[in-house]
């Protein structure tokens, strides 16, 4: 019977496109009128993560499942459902108050930090992409929660253009190399 294929590069295509959407809104690249169509973008890398997640945990990959599992429904579904309200808010005039946002990116940068040892334990692509994703959602927590003002934000966008593009380089890493024979 043959092994099922490895569906990490698949979810790390997912990570890419949301980091680079995120850097894009961040950033200022995009405005408003953009939510939607990231907002579908986001929920599309939903369906990717959840299933790289599942195939993670059933082969036992506790970080790696969890991880994806966590980044599909926090950052994924969360963030699409968020970016359709959010354009419908400001289409219709009616203020948000960001602060609630403030508190749930708190509580995703802590668990993230819990986290990161497990993929830290030697150097790697795959390390330096949560790193990088560690140093942008302590900026967003901040500047949500008014700690901060909302230009840091920008360091929270080149972080996570970082990553996007780290998690380009190692999912065609992963895809270019060659299967290992079976018998």
């Amino acid at each position: 019977m043959t092994k099922p294929a490895n569906p990490t590069p698949a979810g790390l295509a997912a990570l890419a496109v949301a980091c680079f959407l995120f850097f894009a809104m961040l950033s200022g690249a995009v405005g408003t009128d953009s939510l939607p169509l990231i907002g579908a973008w986001l929920i599309g890398g939903f369906v990717i993560q959840l299933v790289t997640a599942w195939f993670d945990l059933k082969a036992g990959n506790n970080p790696g499942g969890n991880t994806f599992l966590f980044f599909a429904c926090m950052f994924m579904l969360a963030g699409g459902i968020e970016m359709f309200l959010k354009y419908e808010a400001a289409k219709n005039g009616t203020p948000l108050d960001v602060t609630a946002d403030g508190f749930a990116w708190l509580a995703n940068t802590l668990i993230l930090w819990g986290w990161t040892p497990a993929f830290c334990r030697k150097f790697s692509l795959l390390s330096v992409i949560i790193l990088l994703v560690d140093l942008a959602l302590p900026f967003l927590a901040l500047a949500d929660l008014g700690v901060l003002p909302k230009w840091v934000t920008q360091i929270s966008a080149y972080s996570l253009l970082g990553a996007g593009v780290a998690a380009i380089v190692l999912l065609t890493m992963m895809i270019s190399k060659k299967p290992k024979e079976t018998t």
